[in-house]
């Protein structure tokens, strides 16, 4: 089962000799050019941000590039210890009034402080153009250590903490991706091929659980690449919690969204939780492509559970941690949707450096120029 283990850290691919064998050879260059490109990106962004604030009752706000170590704001993406973020000590006033900083490796638990912050009622909510690093990445065709996401959350009640209203928000947010996906190509035509595929009309809903049923002997990476074979865009239910063969689907953080709760299968079979991922299959990489994590926030009652279960209970003398325990900050449901994937994804790129600027090791550029993939730099 050690593969199985080693299938929890993520689903990057892990060293460079595997990923010159899955970069395409018959790309032969991007449908549009580095200068088309910057125009597309910004169409796109443009786009799923007005539609996203439409289907969902959100606005934009600013968000923060660091938090206070002390604040238990930053988001830690497992429960592993694995993937820490930067940290720094800001001096300030001769050290009479220094700051430990971290640089956010997502926005997850500041937007829901953020509620808080700026009012939001019931119905309401916000949505950030977030920057990260993620300094723990092994650096692939669509894992980079910069990240930009459209963080977003939303306030809710009590009674809308099930799947069917998880369901009704996911089928929202494709229908922002769908949309995207026709207002580019009817900017620039040539992105409409046959040889890679629009997205579907509609996405399946699935659960973590069935998907193991159905491949059993399959590790967790390998359960994606087949599911997508058979719906080329699925919601994955209930990652988080372990499953019946001892591991979960994914690791997800303790504290933010709600993996534990119980819920029921469409025919009435025992499940659990409240959150998910919506993945796709790329026709350009042939892989499985990872759009959005996202779910129901814990409550009192979860957040003690999970962090009890990840052996994280010291969090709770956190303020982020306090706030939930006291009431303080609202009940939730939130994401966050990869710019630089969905963009690579629309415009049928081979890497997401063709859509976003950032560091790349040498014998990455050297792989990709091969390849006649124009990285950015």
């Amino acid at each position: 089962m050690a593969n199985k283990q080693e299938d929890l850290a993520g689903p990057g691919i892990g060293n460079y000799e595997d990923l010159e064998e899955i970069l395409p050879n018959d790309y032969n260059t991007s449908i549009l050019s580095p200068r088309e490109t910057q125009e597309a990106i910004f169409i796109i962004k443009d786009y799923i941000e007005k539609n996203l604030c439409k289907e969902l009752g959100l606005m934009m706000v600013t968000v923060p590039l660091i938090v206070d170590v002390e604040s238990g704001i930053n988001d830690y993406l497992d429960r592993d210890g694995s993937r820490t973020p930067i940290q720094f000590h800001i001096s300030n006033d001769h050290g009479k009034n220094p700051i430990d900083a971290e640089v956010v490796q997502a926005a997850t638990k500041w937007k829901r402080m953020a509620l808080k912050q700026f009012g939001y009622k019931v119905g309401e909510g916000l949505i950030t153009d977030m920057r990260a690093v993620r300094k723990d990445y092994f650096l692939d065709h669509d894992h980079s250590a910069y990240v930009d996401q459209w963080d977003w959350e939303l306030v809710i009640t009590e009674k809308q903490r099930d799947l069917k209203f998880l369901t009704e928000v996911v089928k929202k947010i494709w229908k922002v991706l769908k949309g995207a996906e026709t207002h580019i190509q009817k900017k620039f035509p040539r992105l409409k091929t046959d040889k890679y595929p629009n997205l579907p009309e509609e996405i399946e809903f699935l659960h973590a659980e069935d998907i193991l049923d159905k491949y059993s002997d399959m590790p967790r990476k390998k359960r994606e690449i087949a599911i997508l074979q058979e719906y080329p865009a699925v919601f994955i239910y209930g990652i988080g919690w372990v499953l019946k063969d001892g591991y979960p689907h994914e690791m997800r953080a303790a504290d933010y969204d709600d993996w534990v709760t119980e819920t029921k299968s469409k025919d009435g079979r025992p499940m659990h939780g409240l959150n998910g991922d919506i993945l796709v299959w790329n026709p350009v990489t042939k892989r499985r492509h990872e759009l959005t994590s996202m779910g129901i926030r814990v409550n009192q009652d979860t957040l003690r559970k999970q962090l009890e279960i990840s052996g994280q209970l010291d969090f709770l003398k956190l303020p982020y941690h306090q706030a939930i325990l006291n009431g303080e900050i609202p009940l939730s449901i939130g994401g966050g949707i990869g710019q630089s994937r969905t963009q690579m994804l629309l415009l049928k790129k081979a890497h997401i450096g063709e859509v976003s600027v950032t560091v790349w090791p040498k014998v990455l550029k050297e792989m990709c120029k091969k390849k006649s993939i124009h990285v950015l730099e």
